[in-house]
């Protein structure tokens, strides 16, 4: 997931949601993870970062307790990621 060229942050959320599906979501910290398992903690502002411009650019949906956020600049607390759509009726794993 780290070509040159590629933001491997970007690509890691893009391919885990595709993968996970319409209705599903992933955590953020499988993201974080797909691209290092060592530093995936410090890696989740980054993750957050580039959910929040992958949402605007309707790429993704990020959730909060099964359901889209209204403004991605300012939501708080557990949220997970996933396809745009109808929302998450089948969230995975809700923490939120």
């Amino acid at each position: 997931m780290s070509e040159p060229g590629t933001h491997p942050v970007r690509e890691a959320i893009l391919e885990l949601t595709a993968l996970r599906g319409p209705g599903k979501t992933i955590c953020p910290t499988e993201a974080a993870k797909a691209v290092s398992e060592a530093r995936w903690q410090k890696l989740l502002p980054d993750v957050r970062a580039e959910a929040v411009r992958l949402h605007k650019a309707g790429a993704i949906a990020i959730y909060r307790k099964g359901k889209p956020v209204d403004d991605p600049d300012t939501f708080k607390g557990v949220y997970r990621l996933g396809l745009p759509g109808k929302g998450a009726g089948s969230v995975e794993g809700d923490d939120g």
